[in-house]
């Protein structure tokens, strides 16, 4: 990649510098999954819009921020434009008003905490270990 790639890369996705451990949601047989693991382990649901600036900028913050190890949570990212019908399923599953960007913890089967947009940079991840 040149320099010019580098300073004027023409993706319309910024790339999240942080090494997060993202597990690809990807199928509604996954809410099940995640329902069930976290009555042993936290789980969390980040919903994105890849096309949406705002999305993109909280991500981008989210992953700055993250410091945690992969043993204290399984995150999940759902691509939204790619997988709407999951966002779906997941509002109807948990009982949550659909937003994005938007973070939801689950802990025993239910959403212990949703957040959407700036307010996700102020949750205390290390609550909910």
């Amino acid at each position: 990649m040149g320099l010019f790639d580098k300073l004027f890369n023409s993706s319309s996705e910024t790339v999240v510098k942080n090494e997060i451990p993202w597990i690809a949601l990807n199928s509604t047989n996954q809410l099940n999954e995640i329902i069930q693991k976290s009555s042993i382990k936290t789980q969390i649901i980040f919903k994105h819009s890849t096309r949406c600036g705002v999305s993109r900028m909280v991500l981008n913050q989210f992953a700055k921020d993250y410091n945690f190890k992969e043993r204290d949570f399984d995150l999940y990212y759902l691509d939204l434009l790619s997988y709407r019908e999951i966002s779906n399923q997941i509002a109807r599953t948990f009982e949550v008003y659909h937003e994005s960007p938007q973070l939801l913890i689950i802990k025993n089967g239910i959403v212990v905490l949703h957040e959407s947009h700036g307010a996700i940079k102020d949750i205390d991840f290390s609550k909910y270990i």
